[in-house]
């Protein structure tokens, strides 16, 4: 066999669905033989994107998989697969590279070496026998430790050269998780116990762990509030009375509230990085931080005490540390606590409550949130918010009621990468309802893919808020606004999807927003995707 194809058996062989590519790459016939779907995006970087929506929706269990070609095809995937690292998602990118004795030769693409620094694991097959080694390893460094994006480069000759039909032994990679040390278990009860006002950050780790369950009962046991951060929203039921809010930069009026009042922070599944789309820790707190990334500990903030393991191994040792000391039934229910959450969170609700049920004309961007969570049964969608606007209303008002259905992210990404993060997600959860919100910018950088999901039959709803407008360019730049009018954007979206073959619905009257959601979940439910188009006035003001 030739080396593309038994690197496609290993694909097989680990459970891979599909492989996201665009247009063209070594493996791409091989994975065909191998009855692996494969899907063609329009765009190399929306491609990247939806490989990550599919792993987070999969919560890392099952991960994405793109296939892309050398030089150009890897150069315009960079956004995604970086976005991908910085949030810790684990991908596996499968790309062409150069004939092996030109790949280190300007002008040509070093893959392998340009990603190495940033990214979990990057390399190049050189030899041919080494072709189930390195993936061997690819696929163990993808489902241990840290959770991260890898990239084998695999230059073009190589891909076709005859790997030995008797070498070929391949066991899928079996996951091995860490437990935490017990003595630093022991300490971290200890010191909630000890601790007067203490508050649970949790994140995106939670998600990937799948550990929602444990840290409800631990949260239940100990009656401690509970704050996500912005890729944790979801990991814990936001219908709970012990839940303050998402700590995103839209949030809740509980969020600082309690923050500032914490003697004692408890970050679970979170890297406690410092950064301008997440809440940080007020200084002066006690820190106590549960990662699976040893990287994580000390990084931005002073660390108490640190416990190194997986969240959901780790967290059921504390609930039986925690029983052991207090009981089974842990603390009374915190009466007074529960009625604080909900009294401050009711006072931040009255600031914010006339424009969430707005009648004016055009649309008020939060009418269509608050009204969507009516339409939609929330247990069973999920929301990917669009970069800016969108993501940080969304994070403050949205309810999310069951894990993973809220897909947040940060820190490193672009404009339009909702979109990519929505159709992997609905690939991965065809069973549910996937809601992509962005506004005309993102549809602008991401748009064109709309048609695959039409070819494609990703049947996800995607809303388009259209006021015109880039809502943040105004304030940062002011002087170009008004003069060359770099703030402004026009389109008729609906217009747009509809030539690409999709339902679409251009929506003017707030009373439609939710006959119009209802009729595009029908479609969707038929098996199509939906296009909303909502004509919206611009809100400058974000919910903090």
């Amino acid at each position: 066999m030739k080396v593309k194809e038994a690197i496609a058996k290993v694909l097989k062989m680990e459970g891979v669905e599909f492989v996201a590519c665009f247009p063209n790459a070594p493996l791409i016939d091989a994975c065909a033989e191998e009855d692996i779907r494969i899907m063609l995006f329009r765009n190399e970087n929306v491609a990247a994107q939806a490989v990550d929506g599919f792993t987070r929706a999969r919560f890392g269990e099952q991960v994405g998989v793109l296939l892309v070609m050398n030089g150009p095809g890897i150069e315009v995937a960079f956004p995604g697969i970086r976005q991908a690292a910085s949030d810790n998602i684990p991908i596996l990118v499968l790309a062409g590279a150069e004939p092996s004795r030109r790949i280190t030769t300007d002008p040509y693409f070093d893959a392998a070496a340009t990603f190495k620094p940033l990214i979990k694991w990057a390399d190049t097959l050189y030899h041919p026998d080494r072709a189930v080694e390195v993936m061997r390893r690819a696929f163990s460094y993808l489902r241990m430790g840290r959770p991260r994006p890898v990239l084998l480069a695999i230059p073009n000759d190589v891909a076709n050269e005859e790997f030995p039909d008797d070498m070929f032994y391949y066991q899928p990679i079996k996951s091995v998780r860490p437990a935490a040390d017990p003595d630093q278990v022991r300490e971290a009860v200890r010191m909630l116990l000890k601790a007067r006002s203490p508050v649970i950050r949790a994140g995106q780790g939670v998600l990937l762990a799948q550990a929602w369950d444990e840290l409800r009962t631990l949260a239940e046991l100990l009656q401690i509030p509970v704050i996500t951060t912005l890729n944790g929203k979801s990991a814990f039921p936001e219908d709970h009375p012990l839940y303050v809010g998402c700590g995103g930069r839209g949030h809740r009026g509980a969020v600082p509230h309690f923050y500032n009042k914490a003697d004692l922070v408890f970050a679970i599944g979170s890297s406690c990085t410092t950064d301008t789309y997440i809440y940080s820790i007020p200084p002066g707190k006690k820190l106590i931080q549960l990662t699976i990334n040893e990287m994580d500990i000390n990084k931005d903030y002073p660390v108490e005490q640190a416990i190194i393991g997986d969240a959901k191994l780790a967290l059921k040792q504390l609930i039986a540390e925690v029983k052991r000391e207090l009981g089974d039934q842990g603390k009374r229910q915190n009466t007074e606590l529960i009625a604080e959450i909900k009294a401050v969170n009711e006072e931040w609700f009255k600031q914010w409550r006339p424009k969430l049920t707005s009648d004016e004309v055009p649309i008020h961007p939060y009418r269509v949130y608050w009204d969507m969570m009516k339409a939609l049964d929330r247990k069973e969608t999920i929301i990917v918010p669009d970069a800016g606007t969108p993501r940080d209303a969304l994070s403050a008002f949205w309810e999310a009621l069951a894990p993973g259905g809220f897909i947040g992210f940060g820190k490193d990404h672009m404009l339009g990468a909702g979109m990519g993060l929505a159709m992997g997600a609905k690939i991965a959860r065809p069973e549910k309802t996937v809601v992509h919100i962005g506004g005309d910018g993102a549809f602008g950088e991401a748009g064109m893919d709309w048609e695959t999901a039409v070819r494609e039959k990703i049947a996800m709803i995607n809303v388009v808020f259209n006021d015109g407008k880039m809502t943040s360019t105004a304030k940062v730049s002011p002087i170009a606004s008004q003069r060359f009018h770099i703030d402004e954007l026009g389109g008729d979206y609906t217009k747009i999807a509809e030539a690409m073959g999709s339902y679409a619905e251009r929506v003017e009257d707030p009373s439609q927003i939710i006959p119009a959601i209802r009729r595009a979940k029908e479609v969707t439910d038929r098996g199509a995707p939906a296009l909303l188009e909502f004509i919206t006035r611009m809100e400058p003001e974000q919910p903090v």
